[in-house]
């Protein structure tokens, strides 16, 4: 299991927000290419990077930053944020992404899901992002009907493999992980998955790790990085080592 540093891009900067709302953010690095540097110095092996402005408009706003940032690091990126065609998708990919994020098309256009997946395979994820346990979508501004498992049952049937699971009412709360969501999730994917929401402390990675889970595969972190409550070397050392012992 690996840890994922977020660099979520808003107005140019690297911010984070409080449950998903757009009014409620902490600005951090003035340029995210510092953070990225930084993160990848102290040991990230990859980087989750969220373009917040993409997110809200539906289309990438900030693909400059994205080949900026993949071109000063020697880590894989996962990209996301207002991705919903396949052109958006093909121009973060030539910015440098490994890895490509969707979310509200997945949901939205059935049509679009198939054809993406056709043509970007395993570098295709799909965000799962729950809020008061239906999915979100919309830049997080907007409430599905969905419930995560329904969500689930129809990506997997579309060939998705690949997934984040997001609680939404824990990001950048610092309030510990969704340990039950995380779980009833884990147990109907047949796939590998991300989790992000609530990371606080060291303490929120043994909680993770303890759930003995093989398709969890890595933990995204983003306000406890940024606020030092431990740094990317102490958390992938942790990781490491309770892989080691499992």
């Amino acid at each position: 299991m690996i840890l994922l540093p977020a660099i979520d891009i808003l107005d140019g900067q690297a911010v984070r927000l409080a449950r998903g709302d757009f009014a409620k953010r902490s600005d951090y690095d003035p340029d995210p290419l510092e953070a990225a540097r930084r993160w990848v110095a102290d040991g990230a092996q990859a980087l989750h990077v969220v373009d917040l402005d993409g997110a809200r408009s539906g289309q990438p706003v900030n693909l400059a930053q994205v080949e900026r940032i993949a071109r000063a690091v020697t880590v894989p990126l996962q990209v996301g944020g207002g991705l919903r065609t396949l052109a958006s998708l093909r121009s973060v990919r030539e910015s440098g992404a490994a890895s490509m994020i969707i979310g509200t098309a997945a949901f939205r256009d059935p049509d679009f899901l198939a054809a993406a997946a056709e043509s970007f395979g395993p570098q295709l994820i799909v965000s799962v992002d729950v809020r008061a346990g239906r999915v979100a979508a919309g830049g997080w501004l907007e409430d599905t009907s969905l419930s995560a498992s329904e969500a689930l049952r129809s990506l997997q049937a579309a060939g998705i493999s690949r997934f984040v699971y997001s609680s939404i009412e824990r990001d950048g709360m610092l309030s510990g992980p969704d340990i039950d969501g995380a779980t009833a999730f884990a147990a109907e994917l047949s796939g590998s998955f991300t989790y992000s929401g609530g990371i606080g402390g060291l303490a929120d990675l043994v909680a993770l790790a303890g759930m003995g889970e093989p398709k969890l595969q890595g933990v995204i972190a983003g306000k406890a990085i940024y606020e030092r409550r431990f740094s990317v070397g102490e958390a992938q050392a942790l990781l490491d080592t309770l892989a080691g012992g499992c």
